[in-house]
């Protein structure tokens, strides 16, 4: 499992993350659910290993990020927030770009590859150019890229930014698909509460802290609104009326 033990991240006087600990298990789809500037962003940047905590640790299956980087980081794959393809290189080459980073050989993943495709509504994708693609498409091959190396934990940051509706609930649908099929753990950065609903598991981060933890019904229970998105609003408004008396 991923474990997360208590956190802190500052720069200068603000402190984005708080002692932040939490786990997630596999085969879970988790929201990481909090308003801009929560610290998601950077919790992400500290999973990726581009920047060192300033205290604290992670463990992805009982090995310290802090003393095994290379061996963690092999087993977590990540669809960032702002796009990371090759516009003008095929879907194919993108793929094959991500398999050499991994020390990966494409005759033994190609297959792998195709599959993915296949299984996220791609299956003739794998000669077009990037740029053809729409935005959905172009996240799903981000998302195949992520799973390529078959790892552990996928991170998310906020892929929906800029999508229309159905395109966001399809790539939901893909990446939950994709947790039941391989059993591994997601941990989906968002600040839109219709993208919490379906999770398995909602975590609340806001200030650098975790308010929340458990199923969307358990969530909306803890924050106290008639719907989880009245009482993510509730929360984040009684957390800054006190931050501003």
């Amino acid at each position: 499992m991923l474990s997360i033990k208590h956190i802190s991240k500052r720069y200068g006087a603000h402190l984005a993350l708080n002692q932040l600990s939490l786990d997630l298990q596999p085969g879970q789809f988790c929201v990481l659910l909090g308003p801009n500037g929560a610290g998601k962003s950077t919790l992400f940047q500290v999973l990726t290993g581009l920047f060192s905590p300033d205290a604290g640790d992670v463990d992805l299956f009982g090995v310290s990020l802090r003393q095994h980087p290379a061996q963690v980081l092999a087993r977590i794959g990540v669809v960032f927030q702002q796009q990371a393809l090759d516009l003008d290189l095929t879907v194919k080459r993108n793929l094959m770009f991500h398999a050499q980073l991994h020390g990966l050989r494409w005759r033994d993943v190609q297959a792998s590859a195709q599959a993915l495709l296949a299984q996220l509504g791609l299956p003739d994708a794998l000669e077009r150019t990037v740029r053809e693609l729409s935005g959905g498409n172009r996240r799903k091959v981000e998302l195949a890229r992520a799973l390529l190396h078959q790892p552990a934990l996928i991170l998310m940051d906020e892929p929906t930014v800029g999508l229309d509706p159905k395109s966001r609930r399809d790539l939901q649908l893909a990446v939950k698909n994709q947790v039941q099929a391989h059993q591994c753990m997601v941990l989906w950065a968002t600040h839109l509460v219709e993208e919490a609903v379906q999770a398995d598991r909602v975590l609340v981060l806001h200030q650098g802290q975790l308010l929340a933890s458990g199923t969307p019904t358990e969530v909306r229970q803890q924050l106290g609104g008639s719907t989880l998105e009245e009482g993510f609003i509730q929360m984040t408004r009684r957390t800054e009326n006190q931050d501003n008396t």
